[in-house]
This record gives C-alpha cells, structure tokens and sequence, in this order.
C-alpha cells in the first residue's frame, strides 16, 4: 500500500475508487454502464484536450489558449469544407489537425523566436483568437453542417435495465488520441527530449537538444488535439458555437495537473491525465445525480481538486515509515 500511495496516479485511482463507492450508495443510478458510457462520451472532448495539454506540461510550457482555438478550428473547417463540397471524415480529421497545428505553430513561433514566456503568449493569443472569432463570424451559430459530421456513430451499444450503454465515435477518437500521446511521450526518442528539457532547459541545451524543436512539438502537438477535440464537439453537440468551449480551458488544466503534472516542467503522464479528467467528471456526474445545483459544482471540485494537490506533495512512504519507527521505538 505505501508504494501504491507513493505515486501520484495510484493516490488518484485510490480516491477514484473511494468517490465512486460514496456516489453509487449515495445515488443508485450512478454505478450504471448507461451512465459510465455517458460519462465517457462527455468527458471525451476534456481528455482529447488533456493529453495535449501534458506534452505542453512536460516540455516546461503552459497553454490556455487551446480551447479558443477549438472553436476557431470548428469554424475555419467549416469553411474548408464547404469549399470541397462538403467533405468526409478523413477531409474533416485532414483540415482540423492542419488548422490546428497551424495555431499550435503561432504560439511556438511567438514563444521561440520572441523570447516571450509561454503563458504571456498564451493569454495573448486566447484573447485574438477569440475577438477575431467574434469580429469575422458576428457571433453567428452554424446549424447546417455535413450530415457525416454530425451522424452519432455508435461503435458498441448494449441494453441493460438502466438504458444503453454505448461506446461512440468521441470516445474512440478520446482513446486513440491518449494511446498516441502515451507512445509519444514514452516510446520516441522526441518523448525523452521533452522530459529532458522540461526537467533542466539549460542541461537538455547543452547535451544539444533543440530548444526550437521542442517548443514546436509541444505546441503542435497541443494544436492538433484541440483540432481533434473541436471536430468531436461538434459531432456531440451537432452545432458550430464561438463560445461553447470557453472557460473549459481551467477545468483541463487543473484535472492534468491533479493527475500528476508539474507546472515547472519534466513531468507528467498519459495515465495521470486519465485519471485526473475522470474524477473531476465522476465528480460533477455525480453530484448532477444528486441533484446539487448546477452553481455548487466549480466551488465544489475546486476545492476538491485544491485539496488533493495540495496533499499531492505529501510524502506518503515517508510518513508510513516514520510510523513504523514510532511502533518500533
């Protein structure tokens, strides 16, 4: 058990457990598969969000600007796609992860090449992004989309007595963007440069790690999810709204770094990422059930989530030990 609560993704699947447990004797509709499918389908477009976000994490860096561009990717592929007809998936996944990495690059280059930290940059850019957004499409919602972009493609389903549980193209995509990011990150050489520049910038510099190619990947990468993730809204939600993403960029932010992340740089993981988007959704899921207003739930996961980093940093194998030195003494 002390080497399970050592790390950060086996405390977060321990308090995983824990909640779950309270919610489903709390609420017997919560330990359903109809709701868990729900769960993931509605958690799907935070966690393609998520994985992005940590390659930013590692690599020493921090973006909030991810979300404004999701919606600026949402509108720009409509455009795109409306000039080939009306397209496809593969044009769809084609002009957001372009457009995206596109955006992705504006940050890096802004970061690198002018000096500028990347959370300046990224407060600037979340702020043009979005008033350009605004001035060029007036506000104005998009209801007439491709049918393909909009059709539910269901990959599962199974009925059970509480409803269907279904596994739909979100949650696919969801997956395969984590398995990417994980192979990313721990199976590539690039993977191993991140985690060394976000953890000594000026060590990886001298062992002749690009600095330009680290901050263009990070940031790329970061781009094309928030690509990804603003197609699959708009598969969810079946409209093209400016403001339907904003404000999510905090909520991913803070379940990332819960999952283990470190703002400084040179560590995080796929897994913790995972698990942090899940018990902020298993939360709010939660308390939906039980019918706590809507208004209680940023005050109640924010502090759940300001409790749990703030013990994050607690030493568990340390204070097991010194335990067991008491009993000895």
């Amino acid at each position: 058990m002390p080497r399970l609560l050592a790390s950060t993704e086996g405390r977060l699947a321990i308090v995983l457990v824990v909640v779950c447990a309270l919610l489903s004797v709390a609420s017997d509709q919560f330990l359903t598969f109809a709701n868990f499918s729900n769960l993931l389908a509605a958690s799907a477009v935070n966690l393609i969000f998520a994985v992005g976000l940590v390659v930013v994490l590692i690599a020493g860096g921090i973006d909030i600007s991810f979300a404004v561009a999701a919606s600026v990717v949402q509108y720009l592929t409509v455009f795109a796609l409306q000039a080939v007809g009306g397209g496809n998936w593969a044009f769809g996944f084609l002009f957001a992860g372009v457009i995206g990495i596109g955006l992705g690059a504006i940050n890096a280059a802004l970061i690198y090449y002018f000096r500028i930290i990347s959370i300046v940059v990224t407060i600037a850019t979340f702020n043009a992004f979005f008033g350009l957004l605004m001035f060029f499409t007036g506000g104005k919602y998009i209801y007439d989309l491709p049918d393909w972009w909009t059709h539910r493609i269901v990959f599962f389903e199974m009925k059970t007595p509480s409803g269907w549980a279904e596994l739909t193209l979100p949650g696919v995509v969801m997956i395969v963007a984590a398995l990417a990011t994980w192979l990313l990150i721990n199976r590539t050489t690039t993977g191993r440069q991140l985690y060394a520049y976000g953890d000594n910038p000026e060590g990886a510099r001298r062992e002749g790690i690009s600095v330009g190619a680290m901050t263009f990947i990070a940031f790329c990468w970061m781009g094309l999810m928030a690509g990804i993730a603003g197609l699959m809204q708009v598969n969810f939600v079946k409209e093209v709204v400016p403001s339907a993403l904003l404000g999510r960029e905090l909520d991913v932010l803070a379940a990332v770094v819960l999952g283990g992340a470190r703002l400084g740089g040179g560590r995080g993981s796929v897994l913790g990422c995972v698990l942090g988007v899940l018990l902020v959704a298993i939360i709010q899921n939660g308390l939906n059930l039980l019918g706590v207003s809507p208004y209680a739930f940023k005050m109640v996961i924010g502090a759940f989530i300001l409790f749990a980093i703030s013990t994050s940093n607690i030493s568990f194998r340390k204070l097991f030990g010194t335990a067991g030195n008491g009993r000895r003494a």
